[in-house]
């Protein structure tokens, strides 16, 4: 069931999931979904919160080589495509929620790291440790299913391959965090 739903909120997000096709797709009653989700969106947070927490698992940070992290990221998330979607739909139907807290966790532990190579001297101190990790974070996700699609014409030219998109991401991250 989780798979299918999986499946259905990325391709869809939550309030373009139906309930319908994923019963279909796994087999299962209805009955046994509410009973253990408790509605769809109940569903949505369990779907979402396993690949967040791989992703976690998967690309430490490294906060004396922040470039390196979002080239990692960058590799990730070309790997997973689905949990790129994911993110992105809970950010715009799920923000008001908690993250799980095993994400949030996470996240301030990478903040914290991140704080302490800036005292350290390793990278740039011009921006808050969690701002920094923010934008690391986000120029991660350019070429994936969370960037901007470009406007009809203005498409990267043919032959712009993840390796020269992970380069320029790579690039720039070194530059941002220069201390």
């Amino acid at each position: 069931m989780l798979a299918a739903a999986g499946e259905e909120f990325a391709e869809y997000g939550i309030a373009g999931a139906r309930v319908e096709r994923i019963i279909a797709a796994s087999r299962v009653n209805s009955a046994l979904l509410y009973r253990y989700f408790g509605n769809k969106a109940g569903l949505f947070d369990t779907v979402f919160g396993e690949p967040a927490a791989e992703v976690v698992d998967a690309v430490p940070v490294t906060p004396e080589d922040l470039a390196e992290y979002a080239g990692a990221l960058f590799d990730y998330h070309q790997a997973h495509p689905r949990v790129v979607r994911l993110g992105t739909w809970h950010r715009l139907e799920r923000s008001t929620t908690q993250l799980p807290e095993r994400i949030a966790a996470a996240q301030n532990e990478k903040v914290r790291k991140v704080a302490t190579a800036q005292e350290a001297g390793l990278t740039t101190r011009a921006l808050p440790a969690g701002e920094l990790l923010a934008l690391v974070v986000h120029l991660s996700l350019l070429g994936s299913d969370a960037s901007p699609v470009p406007e009809p014409g203005t498409a990267p030219e043919p032959g712009t391959a993840p390796e020269v998109r992970r380069g320029a991401i790579v690039a720039a991250v070194r530059a941002l965090t220069s201390a």
